[in-house]
């Protein structure tokens, strides 16, 4: 890993600080760059070395400076392109060799980002690092389709579960799941949605309990489809659903209301970025 940082460096004629850099975990919320901080979109701007993940969508990445250098070590499910250490040691390789390093994830880096585990790897190595919080994806989905995670009438909790465990198949309590009046958002739930209705029916929760999917959302491209969690395997199956997609599980879907005119075909974002490194 050090000689391939080594030789990036002598590619991009990079020439780091003396003293070892800081990294910094920079969320970049759910897609639509007008949703990120403050903090999170100066660090964006002036940043030198990027590492970034695949869903830190096209809008934000075209906000970087032409001339960053952009790592990409995005996982998509099923393939990695990079482990998670040789990720943490890439990081800490550049802080070392003296880069301030934006490592840009998205949504927050702490709900599902696996960012404790880089924190963890930094505070280890000894570098300097901070985290910058984004808008997870639950609560900007939620926000893009009208459909409020609680609610006094039919929501008193709302529970952020991941959909697909370290070894795949999703691990979890499905009876502290039953209560009808707590809404279940699933992060990368797809691939696992049939066995989580199944599992969540059989400990209780009806079957007729209303399910949104909410594809790419806060994206011009924005997709939301409503559901049973009876029907659900089938409806993503037959309508094709890609990731990114979130899962909202509970009564409080009843009140999406669709749009009256369907959101506008994206545009193609500008891409600034003259070279982004694809590392496996």
């Amino acid at each position: 890993m050090t000689q391939q940082i080594a030789g990036i460096n002598t590619l991009f004629h990079m020439q780091g600080s003396d003293l070892p850099g800081r990294v910094s975990l920079v969320g970049a919320g759910p897609g639509d760059p007008d949703l990120l901080t403050v903090k999170a979109l100066r660090l964006i701007e002036q940043a030198k070395v990027v590492v970034y993940d695949r869903l830190v969508s096209e809008a934000v990445l075209a906000l970087l400076p032409a001339q960053a250098l952009a790592i990409d070590v995005g996982k998509s499910p099923g393939c990695h392109g990079m482990k998670q250490q040789d990720i943490n040691q890439l990081m800490v390789d550049l802080a070392r060799g003296g880069h301030d390093v934006v490592r840009l994830k998205g949504g927050d880096p702490f709900v599902f980002g696996r960012g404790g585990e880089e924190m963890q790897a930094l505070q280890q190595a000894g570098i300097d690092w901070q985290v910058v919080p984004g808008i997870t994806a639950a609560v900007g989905c939620a926000a893009a389709t009208g459909i409020p995670l609680t609610h006094r009438d039919m929501a008193q909790s709302v529970r952020l579960i991941t959909g697909h465990g370290k070894q795949g198949k999703p691990q979890m309590d499905y009876h502290s799941l039953s209560d009808a009046r707590q809404t279940l958002v699933f992060y990368m739930g797809l691939s696992w949605c049939g066995e989580l209705a199944h599992q969540l029916s059989q400990a209780g929760r009806s079957a007729q309990t209303p399910v949104a999917i909410v594809e790419r959302g806060t994206r011009p491209e924005q997709r939301t489809l409503v559901t049973t969690l009876e029907e659900l395997a089938d409806t993503v199956s037959r309508e094709q659903v890609q990731s990114p997609a979130l899962l909202i599980v509970g009564e409080v879907v009843n009140l999406y209301v669709a749009p009256a005119t369907p959101r506008a075909e994206p545009a193609a974002a500008p891409h600034n970025i003259d070279s982004a490194l694809i590392m496996s």
